[in-house]
């Protein structure tokens, strides 16, 4: 294993994120500890010492999995371990005490290496600077109880600013990136940002859940045939983002021991400056090949919002074009169905053509709502 500094520790750069398990019967709360366990021991046994997990993950159960693990292996101080603060459930001061002690209970642990403010957006972070998060935060920090604080985000890169800016003590963040998103919410802009500002960056989703991991269309295909080292599909989305020196730590929730034991073998073999200028353009080229596999050319730019019926227009956009690019509708479909809430969805439009008029890429963007429910409406789906 390989290991870069983070926070000024040896971190290793593949860390193991707990959130997709292997479970029982498909149901995310039965997580089979056989499988999980046997995973967890061989990622620590080859070099892993970073595990993240979070309040919601499966349902609540990767959190006491990961502290029964520990508790049973007495291993707790070989690893680093992080877990989040449940944002979208803090409506009062006394949350925040509630959810971490719960969680410090869980984990069975006095202290959290690596706490995060959970899924950090415009709303949700006005509102906990409000019931006073950061004060809570530092007071935490003063009683040793957790050691570096950060944040996960999701949302556009001005939002992602303001929350650099408005707090200078941020020990790191997490964000999505790879090499299809180095524009979408931070991007490649925040990443420089949290750089600049002396804070760690973690990576998630660096295969797009997968997405960047499974056999390309044909026309994608092609491109990876012309690389000069022949690579499995993840081990050069993965190699990609460890190509860059200033990523220190790229988060893989990983479903089986074969993926742990892939993984791990792209990380002993990562080396920062991997790629020629060539190889970078043909990462570039397969973006652009994705890209143009959507009949939809939006930007999430947002000039259409806010819908006066309250629809999610570029998210749901998003989803569909999605479910198009990496011809992945089930994915897609749980994005829709999981992460909008039914009055956000694009049923919800009433063809008013208020966004049609303000949207400058000229998107008819009636006609994409109608087709993004009638694709990944969850009724549509079940049957």
């Amino acid at each position: 294993m390989q290991y870069r500094k983070f926070c000024g520790k040896d971190v290793s750069i593949l860390g193991f994120g707990a959130m997709r398990l292997p479970v029982i019967d498909g149901d995310p709360k039965q997580i089979d500890v056989g499988q999980a366990e046997a995973m967890l021991d061989h990622a620590l046994d080859h070099g892993i010492n970073y595990i993240d997990t979070a309040y919601p993950y499966h349902g609540g159960e990767s959190e006491r999995f990961v502290g029964n693990y520990l508790q049973a292996r007495g291993n707790r101080e070989r690893i680093y371990l992080a877990t989040k603060l449940p944002s979208w459930l803090i409506k009062e001061e006394a949350d925040f005490d509630k959810f971490f002690e719960e969680q410090l209970e869980k984990l069975q642990t006095n202290f959290i290496d690596f706490y995060l403010i959970h899924s950090l957006n415009d709303k949700s972070w006005k509102s906990l600077k409000k019931l006073k998060v950061l004060e809570w935060c530092e007071k935490k920090k003063k009683e040793g109880k957790i050691k570096y604080l950060g944040f996960s985000f999701h949302d556009q890169y001005k939002v992602f600013k303001k929350i650099v800016t408005d707090y200078e003590k941020w020990d790191f963040c997490q964000i999505m990136y790879n090499y299809m998103d180095t524009r979408y919410q931070a991007g490649v802009r925040g990443l420089r940002l949290a750089t600049e500002n002396n804070i760690a960056v973690i990576i998630m989703e660096p295969l797009r859940g997968g997405q960047l991991a499974k056999e390309p269309p044909a026309e994608i295909k092609k491109i990876w045939e012309k690389f000069p080292v022949k690579r499995a599909y993840a081990d050069g989305a993965l190699q990609w983002l460890w190509h860059h020196s200033e990523i220190p730590l790229v988060l893989s929730g990983m479903s089986s021991l074969e993926q742990v034991m892939e993984n791990i073998s792209s990380a002993e073999n990562a080396k920062a400056g991997l790629f020629t200028d060539k190889e970078l353009d043909l990462f570039k080229m397969i973006r652009r090949t994705y890209l143009k596999r959507s009949p939809i050319r939006c930007t999430s730019c947002r000039y259409c919002e806010p819908c006066p019926q309250g629809v999610a227009i570029s998210t749901c956009l998003g989803f569909y074009m999605m479910s198009v690019i990496y011809d992945d509708q089930p994915r897609a479909s749980m994005f829709y169905n999981q992460f909008l809430k039914d009055e956000n969805r694009a049923d919800k439009c009433i063809k008013c053509g208020e966004c049609e008029e303000k949207c400058p890429q000229g998107i008819e963007i009636i006609k994409w709502l109608m087709e993004t429910h009638k694709s990944l409406n969850k009724t549509k789906v079940e049957k």
